[in-house]
């Protein structure tokens, strides 16, 4: 235990101590000369009186004092240092949006799914990408959701206004809506570690309409993630020309989330957010200790407590001493 104000216990001391030294140099009251008083101060049971009010009055000092070392400890901010290591989660989920110009009515939707995604998850780390021939990094992974929640709602805002510099970066290659591109730099954005120490899942929401020649088309994109242990959820807002040809964009985004060990899911569906986070949250993925922190604690309850039991065993004995 440390006090944080260790300095009140000696300011306290040394008031008691003057008040002490001033109470001992006080005038003497002035009294009275009684006759034969050693004939009643004699008697059996004024000497019993007499024990009895010398008893309680040296209780009450040392109940008094207790309280006053007590109060003084508690004033001086008692605490308790520990170390402690959080368990962490590690599964990281990277949030892929598709910024093309197919998207443009639905984005800002995308954006406020994404948000409640944010809210359901608890202790993984989040990040996002947007792209369109181009992919820009709006936030990197990380565990601090009121960033995320901040970053997301700055997202939302953009995405249905349309304007500002929130595209700028997404329309630097050649082409639009590349959506291999986009998913391969999505892969690409989770941290070189070994595999299978951490789980990783993509979000991608796009509704697969490709309009130009990307690097990575969309099945060799799904061929990375694969390769790196990476599960796509694919979240499709255009999944109105989705039948049993393989060729159509939505059979093709379906095939290519599945091959990752992912699902596929449409936008207006219910089970959107719930079917992906528990998705998510079902990958295999074991805690670990994260670095140690200092943990500081005010411990304040026994001086008070003390300072609690003595102020009533002096209130008792007040009561016990009135004549």
């Amino acid at each position: 235990m440390e006090l944080s104000y260790w300095w009140i216990l000696p300011m306290a001391a040394a008031a008691v101590t003057v008040t002490a030294w001033l109470y001992r140099r006080r005038r003497p009251q002035k009294t009275k000369p009684i006759a034969h008083g050693g004939r009643l101060t004699e008697l059996p049971e004024y000497q019993r009186a007499l024990r009895r009010h010398r008893t309680r009055l040296a209780l009450a000092v040392v109940l008094g004092a207790v309280f006053l070392a007590a109060t003084a400890t508690a004033a001086a901010r008692p605490i308790q240092r520990t170390t402690e290591q959080p368990e962490v989660r590690n599964r990281d989920i990277v949030l892929c949006l598709d910024v093309s110009g197919s998207m443009t009515n639905t984005d800002a939707a995308i954006a406020a799914v994404f948000e409640d995604l944010a809210k359901e998850f608890d202790g993984e780390r989040i990040g996002m990408v947007i792209f369109d021939s181009s992919s820009v990094q709006l936030f990197p992974l990380t565990d601090d959701y009121q960033f995320a929640a901040e970053q997301l709602t700055q997202a939302k805002e953009a995405l249905d206004s349309g304007t500002g510099s929130f595209f700028d970066g997404t329309w630097n290659g050649e082409g639009s809506s590349l959506i291999g591109d986009g998913l391969a730099s999505c892969i690409q954005s989770f941290p070189d570690t070994a595999a299978g120490e951490r789980s990783r899942s993509v979000v991608l929401a796009t509704d697969n309409f490709l309009s130009g020649e990307p690097i990575f088309t969309l099945d060799e994109a799904a061929a990375l993630a694969a390769a790196k242990n990476v599960k796509v959820y694919a979240l499709n807002p255009g999944d109105m020309d989705y039948g049993e040809q393989p060729e159509q964009p939505g059979a093709q985004l379906r095939a290519a989330a599945e091959r990752t060990g992912g699902s596929y899911f449409t936008l207006d569906s219910p089970t959107a957010v719930p079917g992906i986070v528990q998705k998510v949250q079902e990958t295999e993925a074991t805690s670990y200790l994260a670095a140690p922190q200092a943990v500081v604690a005010d411990t304040p309850a026994w001086p008070l407590g003390i300072a609690l039991l003595a102020g009533s065993g002096m209130l008792l004995l007040g009561w016990r001493l009135e004549p």
